[in-house]
């Protein structure tokens, strides 16, 4: 009997004995195994926040959970993409670091150490490129309210951008990583964005040099016994990060990158009445949607009634979602909208990205918004752009292993990200509006 004459009821009892990458190899083995198999995605990722950090995967289309490889101890996720993810961790008393990490396979890759003294430490989330390295790596965080800061392989430290200028009161709320052109799009809670055009990526011998073994400080004796092999080997290049700091004066070795933005009048940019629900909007983020950019905002407060400058109230619900489409020709340049072109989109920790629902998927539906939080604690919610409702993504959340107290993000494999298309008019976006509608007007 060949593979693709088994009867569904099998196939889908191999799949249940599958791990999450098993599973999703053997959907692309055949016809009859893709249509026996549903459709993992999207996944919730779920970090317990007590007892050994073991995550796991919960497929919202499936109910089913899928076990990933232990989170080193003491690390907390600020990002999600491509199949990795983004730890912080502290050592020295408090000095930040970061790593990224692959749940499947338990591989690690620790960046160089974020040597920045302010009050403010990087926050929100952390995004990276494709496919990261040892040798072969970006990744750019917030840093302070008005900051950024990025690291490439073979640097010996972060490089902490200069302060962009922000109006009185703006703060970088959210960013998101196109690897199409190497670039992250920054936008602040006022609305408006920023963007950080990065050095063209590249490999680049790591940056780890000891000169003997007895720079390095003896192995504490937590360590020195049957010690986790995964945590004995992150101590060992954390030592070396911290010889390297104490003994290097030199460059940073990162390239130059700049920052450009896209005129901006908080005033103007977004039509009544959004220009004055925007203060409301305590959750914003951007995400890319078949090539097109677009800024989602959620009331992540209690409902208000909003007194407008001309007279008149809005009233913005308790986790009411709005969706602006970027028109860079247009003013205001940023339009509501009330579908997305049948995807969805996925908003939280992770570096957002859009999908289209595959026909006949439970459970995933398009033209809606995926966010995290809710009901005071972290879960998958859905915003519905039809009915203007959020709802939890599992509502029966005991059958996919999602346990009350869990921090959680979206997680996608590599292959299911679709933030990596041409974007629609990219080039016109950094360029300021009035040349745009020169432009314009010279075609018509």
């Amino acid at each position: 009997m060949l593979w693709e004459e088994l009867p569904p009821e099998l196939i889908c009892l191999i799949g249940d004995s599958l791990d999450l990458k098993g599973y999703a190899s053997a959907r692309g083995a055949c016809t009859a195994w893709r249509r026996a198999l549903a459709q993992p995605f999207p996944l919730l990722l779920v970090v317990p926040d007590h007892g050994r950090c073991r995550p796991s995967a919960a497929s919202v289309p499936t109910r089913r959970s899928f076990e990933l490889k232990p989170i080193p101890l003491g690390s907390h996720c600020v990002g999600s993409s491509y199949g990795w993810l983004a730890l912080s961790f502290c050592i020295n008393g408090g000095q930040i670091m970061f790593s990224l990490f692959n749940p499947i396979t338990a591989t690690e890759i620790l960046l160089p150490p974020l040597i920045y003294s302010s009050r403010w430490v990087p926050k929100s989330k952390l995004v990276f490129a494709r496919s990261p390295a040892s040798d072969d790596f970006t990744a750019v965080a917030i840093c302070d309210l008005d900051r950024l800061a990025y690291v490439t392989a073979g640097a010996r430290r972060w490089a902490i951008l200069d302060p962009i200028r922000l109006p009185h009161g703006d703060q970088l709320a959210d960013i998101v990583y196109h690897d199409e052109n190497n670039r992250v799009y920054c936008l602040t809670h006022y609305g408006d964005v920023h963007v950080l055009l990065l050095p063209e990526r590249r490999r680049r011998r790591e940056f780890i040099m000891v000169d003997s073994p007895s720079s390095l400080p003896t192995i504490p004796p937590s360590l020195s016994g049957p010690a986790d092999h995964a945590q004995l080997a992150r101590w060992r290049i954390l030592q070396q990060h911290d010889f390297i700091r104490r003994r290097s004066l030199g460059p940073d070795l990162n390239a130059a990158a700049n920052v450009k933005a896209l005129p901006f009048d908080p005033a103007t940019s977004f039509a009544p009445p959004y220009n004055t629900v925007s203060v409301f909007a305590g959750a914003k983020n951007l995400v890319f949607c078949e090539g097109n950019l677009y800024q989602i905002w959620r009331n992540s407060s209690c409902t208000v009634t909003v007194r407008l400058p001309g007279g008149g109230r809005y009233r913005v619900a308790q986790n009411e979602v709005f969706v602006f489409r970027c028109f860079p020709q247009r003013q205001p340049c940023w339009d509501a909208v009330t579908d997305l072109g049948g995807y969805s989109v996925f908003l939280g920790r992770n570096n957002a990205v859009s999908m289209s629902p595959a026909e006949g998927v439970l459970g995933f539906k398009g033209n809606c918004v995926y966010w995290i939080g809710g009901r005071g604690r972290d879960q998958g919610m859905v915003f519905d752009m039809a009915t203007g409702r959020s709802t939890p993504c599992l509502p029966a959340a005991a059958a996919a292993g999602v346990a009350p107290q869990s921090t959680v993000c979206w997680y996608f494999l590599n292959d299911m990200v679709n933030n990596c298309n041409n974007i629609i008019g990219a080039n016109e976006f950094i360029r300021p509006v009035r040349e745009v509608q020169a432009d314009r007007e010279k075609q018509d």
